[in-house]
């Protein structure tokens, strides 16, 4: 059976999901060290958080590219995290979604969350039929995620290493073994009915 185009999967619990962002060391590292990010974190600037743990990896290139060495499990409230999708709007304009192309500028111009639905990634970080979901944060959502949302933050720079030398050796279940257990998220229509592309 296929996925469904627009789903949100990720890690979660009845009160938390786990998103993930990369870092260089010295925000990454800090940032895992004290469950927050530090004073050199950037909130005044779009941030994007990814609950698919491949797409990061696709985005990240498995910690190698530069300024992105270090790759951050933060967990956040579930209710941070739907607050952000209730008040999201879509990237880009979509007809039919939106009645014409300045009412989607007015809407993205004061929605302090933006979504973006991108292919989500196989082991080989080649594009699937699938989508997975960006939520870019700013204003509003950006100081309630570093204020307010995060339950934790852990550095799973090694897991991506360890995974991707997997993949690497050609070992594709023993890489499979390791990768976070991601589900669907029960988000339903009330969500993401305004965020479909």
């Amino acid at each position: 059976m296929s996925e469904p185009k627009h789903q949100i999967r990720a890690s979660y619990t009845d009160t938390t999901v786990t998103v993930y962002q990369a870092y260089a060391p010295e925000i990454g590292l800090p940032a895992a060290l004290d469950g927050r990010f530090p004073a050199a974190w950037r909130r005044d600037r779009m941030t994007w958080i990814k609950p698919s743990f491949l797409w990061m990896m696709y985005r990240c290139g498995w910690a190698g590219k530069e300024g992105q060495e270090t790759v951050l499990a933060v967990e956040i409230t579930r209710e941070g995290f739907e607050w952000a999708l209730e008040n999201a709007c879509l990237a880009h304009y979509q007809p039919g979604l939106h009645p014409d192309r300045g009412d989607w500028k007015r809407r993205l111009k004061r929605a302090p969350a933006r979504v973006q639905w991108d292919p989500e990634r196989d082991l080989h970080l080649r594009p699937l039929a699938h989508r997975s979901l960006q939520l870019g944060l700013t204003g509003e959502a950006a100081e309630r995620y570093a204020e307010e949302w995060i339950v934790s933050i852990r550095d799973v720079t090694a897991l991506a290493q360890a995974i991707h030398a997997h993949v690497r050796d050609g070992a594709l279940d023993a890489a499979r073994q390791l990768l976070p257990a991601e589900r669907p998220y029960p988000a339903g229509d009330v969500l993401t009915a305004h965020l479909r592309d």
